[in-house]
């Protein structure tokens, strides 16, 4: 895997260190000792395992699913500590292999939490085999919004991408593996992705069997729903036209459309007119089993895309146009994640950057930018007043604000996931490679003409 580094940005002296955080006083002293003592790789893996803990010790119990959201604050909306989230839950099941390949579980541990979400999944709620955005303890879905009470094919994608990486990673050999492997076969082969094209050259996000295509809202790129695109196209069952992937997400090439900023080139036009790049999670999403790395196709080169949206990202913290308290070099990173008001896709921009760091952007963006992810990780682990506010049972927690003195107790497991699963692809490239491996993966990406130049890690 090609590591992109920014070589300005290879770590500071400690004069430099001191400068920055301000007089020299003993939590300098302290903070600037860790720098010095603690091996990125104990980093890494000092965020890898806490994160982790979210879905396995933070597990809904009797599903054994990702909670959408746990907050140590103790304080709910509409006292919904138990929902389970769909997407988050693939994101989870690919943090379950990471942790059995890093042996903070069993293999036999991970197995049976992977038959126990198996056969969840086989008995909840679908909407011609895709599931919702939520789901209740009891298989039942929890409309996400008031028309919103049906399948949810993007968060079905999320969730697919990490049953075939499990089934990828689980044994033929051994007869409980080869089950889960089977029912995961069963339930991939079972979405009805052509239905949600609704009859067009497009997907469409909702179907609901209530309002049928009210919430009318067609995928259209650039955003995080590439990956639902590629699964369409692969399904062995019920696969979708490269016509819907180039007249529909690519908008018949209208998805190209280059501008550059801070010397870096977004190829591809962001949605929802996001002209310095969309909220990071875009990067991380589809492509936490999709390996970026060498993947092209008519309209971007994927590994540039994503390391320049993180650079402009990164660079519009260090230049902080807005004057938020805080933003630099060690303090960076705008995602979809907790804001001050609710939920915010933040971003870099005037109107859509509210002065929240999420550190998730920052964490996840290991991948294509590890000096600087690993800059912001260590000064948010290792400095005392830093440490204090952002770090609790699963990790970091969700988003911060200097500016507002907002520090919440709170994570989603959308944001927790993407930790877990991309320290382990910088690490070992784990689970780029179980994903890669599907072959009707790789024939779907040949379908929509994607080139993939694999890379050992």
């Amino acid at each position: 895997m090609k590591k992109w580094i920014l070589p300005a940005c290879i770590g500071f002296s400690s004069i430099l260190l001191i400068m920055a955080f301000g007089q020299r006083n003993a939590s300098t002293i302290v903070y600037q000792n860790n720098v010095d003592t603690l091996s990125d790789e104990a980093l890494l893996d000092s965020v890898e395992r806490a994160s982790f803990r979210y879905f396995w010790d933070g597990a809904e119990p009797r599903s054994g699913m990702a909670r959408e959201r746990i907050h140590i604050d103790g304080e709910y909306p509409e006292h919904d500590q138990d929902v389970i989230t769909v997407g988050g839950s693939g994101f989870g099941m690919m943090a379950i292999l990471a942790g059995i390949h890093r042996g903070y579980i069993t293999r036999s541990q991970g197995v049976q939490r992977l038959q126990r979400i198996v056969n969840f999944l086989s008995h909840a709620d679908r909407f011609h085999g895709a599931w919702p955005h939520w789901l209740y303890p009891d298989g039942r879905v929890k409309p996400f919004s008031p028309k919103d009470d049906g399948g949810d094919i993007v968060e079905t994608a999320f969730l697919i991408q990490g049953l075939l990486s499990a089934r990828q990673f689980l044994r033929d050999d051994h007869p409980i593996e080869k089950q889960i492997k089977q029912r995961i076969d069963s339930l991939w082969k079972s979405v009805e992705w052509s239905w949600y094209q609704h009859g067009q050259q497009v997907l469409y996000w909702h179907w609901s069997p209530h309002y049928g295509w009210a919430m009318n809202f067609p995928i259209h790129g650039y955003n995080e729903c590439l990956i639902t695109y590629i699964l369409a196209a692969s399904s062995p069952t019920h696969p979708i036209p490269a016509s819907a992937y180039h007249q529909g997400w690519a908008s018949n090439g209208k998805i190209v459309s280059p501008s550059w900023h801070y010397g870096y080139e977004l190829q591809l036009y962001h949605q929802g007119n996001a002209t310095l790049g969309g909220p990071l999670f875009w990067a991380h999403y589809s492509y936490l089993g999709l390996n970026p790395h060498g993947l092209k196709d008519h309209y971007a080169d994927y590994e540039k895309e994503n390391f320049d949206q993180t650079m402009i990202n990164y660079l519009w913290c260090v230049n902080n146009p807005l004057h938020y308290k805080g933003y630099g070099p060690h303090n960076w990173g705008l995602t979809a994640s907790y804001s001050i008001d609710g939920y915010a896709a933040h971003a870099p921009g005037e109107h859509t950057d509210l002065g929240v760091i999420s550190p998730t952007a920052a964490v996840s963006s290991v991948v294509y930018t590890p000096a600087q992810s690993l800059q912001a990780m260590r000064y948010w682990f290792t400095h005392p007043e830093m440490k204090n506010k952002l770090w609790g049972p699963y990790g970091f927690y969700d988003a911060f604000s200097e500016t507002a003195n907002w520090y919440p107790k709170r994570y989603l497991a959308i944001d927790q996931g993407p930790q877990v699963v991309m320290i382990e692809n910088y690490r070992s490239g784990l689970l780029w490679r179980l994903f890669m491996s599907c072959p009707e993966v790789q024939k779907g990406l040949k379908k929509l003409g994607f080139q993939y130049e694999a890379r050992n890690k």
